[in-house]
């Protein structure tokens, strides 16, 4: 009797012969999307960095639902995000590119957590990455090397449902902040100016309103330091 030995279903004639077989192994044990190329990473200021997070947390907050604990990143997620901000990322060349094991253990929390809130920042476009391997020789045989993954923090114009913070308003006129208008003697001055006119008549259509005071008092300056001058 000859044995097929791909055909397993013939081992069942012999109990315990399956387990004294040599177990198969991938060729290359490595995600099948990892490459082999030189990652380039983006830098990123910690300015930007802490704007992000905030436009994180304010994501978090709009698509908290009543009655539940997270929204749309969760609280695994902005833990993910934080640690990857402000513990892994190198601000003046943008590397990034932290194990889970290094990711769980910054934001205190699970690897399974870790993988949870970073499957929540890639939904919702937060968080991306790529795969990495890299080539080499062991006893002769050419393989791949599994890397950690190289990450990137998205801006929050690419984040899938994110509604960013509207403008603040203008002030309403008279109030704190408001640029009070010139007054119309000192725009007609200024007029006259680039029209050529000389100091003199400058100085005169400020005068020219009675009612103006802070065009007087910009009168008498200036009629002051043409004194002084001559």
């Amino acid at each position: 009797m000859s044995l097929n030995p791909f055909d397993l279903s013939s081992l069942s004639l012999f109990p315990g012969l399956l387990g004294s077989l040599p177990r198969s192994y991938a060729a290359w044990p490595v995600w099948k999307d990892s490459t082999t190329k030189e990652v380039k990473f983006q830098p990123l200021s910690k300015k930007k960095a802490v704007r992000i997070y905030h436009d994180a947390r304010r994501f978090e907050r709009q698509t908290r639902k009543p009655g539940k604990q997270d929204g749309a990143l969760g609280r695994n997620g902005l833990a993910v995000l934080h640690t990857l901000l402000f513990d892994c990322l190198d601000y003046a060349s943008g590397a990034l590119f932290p194990s889970r094991a290094t990711i769980a253990a910054k934001a205190c929390i699970s690897e399974s957590s870790v993988g949870r809130g970073l499957d929540k920042l890639k939904k919702h476009g937060v968080v991306n990455w790529l795969r990495r391997c890299v080539e080499q020789v062991v006893d002769g045989r050419f393989t791949l090397r599994q890397l950690t993954n190289a990450y990137a923090v998205l801006p929050p114009t690419q984040w899938l449902g994110f509604r960013p913070e509207p403008a603040a308003p203008p002030p309403m006129p008279g109030t704190w902040g408001d640029h009070p208008p010139l007054p119309d003697a000192l725009t007609q001055a200024c007029q006259e100016k680039a029209a050529g006119g000389g100091i003199k008549a400058q100085l005169a259509a400020l005068e020219s309103d009675a009612r103006d005071s802070l065009a007087a008092a910009l009168a008498r300056l200036g009629r002051s330091i043409v004194r002084r001058n001559s």
